[in-house]
């Protein structure tokens, strides 16, 4: 499991190599289903590589991406600690590795570990904060906006440390659109704009972001 800047980071030696004895490592394809909405968590979850969506189903039948996941995030700690049902499902957005922890050897690190504790805590109020702030852009921000916003959240989330390189990212239009919260249509007639305007370019279902100020601009521009 990647280690550097997650929560495993608190872990002790000793305590890393019993939860390397204990996991499990398994490859999802491309939209395969990691856990479904509504179904009991038995362990946590850390993406070891590949990018994974936390997505939820609306009541009119289209998919709201909530939550992006990276290498070294762990997904689906909230029902766990809650001992609830998932609220929402994980899905591979291209090939990925998530490795699995038994729930038992969960609940000793939270037992055991304050640090362990205290970082799941500050995860926990992060994706309030976070929660929060996306129900108030999807509220009140133009769908251009918030276009704007998920390009660069892609770009924050996924971008290789200290690349000066422009970002390029490989997604589907369903899939930006649901991150936006708006329809496919809306997504491409946008992202037309954008390209015409010299701030992004696109490949097939790559992305390249050209002018990163200026779509950071367009985020505040009703500030």
């Amino acid at each position: 499991m990647s280690r550097k800047d997650s929560l495993l980071g608190c872990c002790r030696g000793d305590e890393l190599e019993e939860l390397s004895a204990n996991k499990s490592s398994c490859l999802y394809r491309k939209g395969q289903v990691i856990f479904n909405e509504g179904s009991k968590p038995a362990g946590l979850h850390c993406v070891h590589s590949g990018k994974v969506k936390v997505c939820k189903m609306g009541s009119d039948g289209k998919e709201q991406i909530i939550r992006l996941a990276k290498p070294g995030d762990v997904i689906g700690y909230r029902a766990l600690m809650a001992d609830s049902n998932y609220s929402a499902s994980a899905v591979a957005m291209d090939d990925a590795v998530v490795c699995f922890v038994p729930k038992s050897h969960f609940m000793d690190l939270i037992h055991e570990n304050m640090d362990f504790s205290n970082g799941l805590m500050k995860l926990l109020s992060k994706a309030l904060g976070n929660a929060e702030e996306r129900m108030t852009q999807l509220a009140y921000k133009p769908v251009r906006e918030r276009l704007a916003e998920a390009l660069l959240l892609l770009q924050k989330t996924y971008q290789q440390g200290g690349s000066e390189e422009n970002f390029t990212i490989a997604i589907s239009r369903e899939d930006l659109a649901s991150i936006v919260g708006t329809a496919k249509e809306t997504t491409i007639r946008l992202l037309s704009e954008l390209k015409e305007e010299q701030i992004i370019s696109t490949k097939g279902s790559s992305i390249t972001i050209l002018d990163a100020e200026k779509l950071y601009n367009i985020c505040h521009l009703y500030d």
